[in-house]
C-alpha cells in the first residue's frame, strides 16, 4: 500500500468502484489476518480498510437509494414507482 495524504486518499476513495473497494478491503483483511505485517504498516492498512468499508458502506446506501418498489392498482397493474424506505 502506498501512503497517502487524507486528502488524497479521500479522493482516490470517491473515484474507487464498489467492486475494486471490496477486493482491496479482502485484501487487507488477509494481510492482516496472516499477522506479518510490520506493526506501523499494519496500523496504516487498517486505516485504509477502515476507509474503504465507510466507503462501500456509502455506496451501498445510494444504492439502495435508487431502488424504486412498483405500486400496483387496484386492477393488479403497475401504477407507478415510489423510493423504496431503506431505513
Amino acid at each position: 500500500m502506498n501512503d497517502h495524504t487524507p486528502d488524497a486518499s479521500a479522493a482516490a476513495l470517491d473515484d474507487l468502484p464498489f467492486e475494486r473497494a471490496m477486493e482491496q478491503l479482502e485484501e487487507i483483511v488477509r494481510r492482516l489476518e496472516r499477522g506479518d505485517v510490520p506493526l506501523d504498516e499494519s496500523v496504516a492498512i487498517y486505516e485504509r480498510g477502515e476507509a474503504l468499508k465507510r466507503h462501500c458502506e456509502t455506496l451501498l446506501k445510494r444504492a439502495e437509494a435508487r431502488i424504486q418498489k412498483i405500486a400496483i392498482g387496484p386492477d393488479g397493474r403497475a401504477a407507478g414507482a415510489a423510493a423504496l424506505d431503506v431505513e
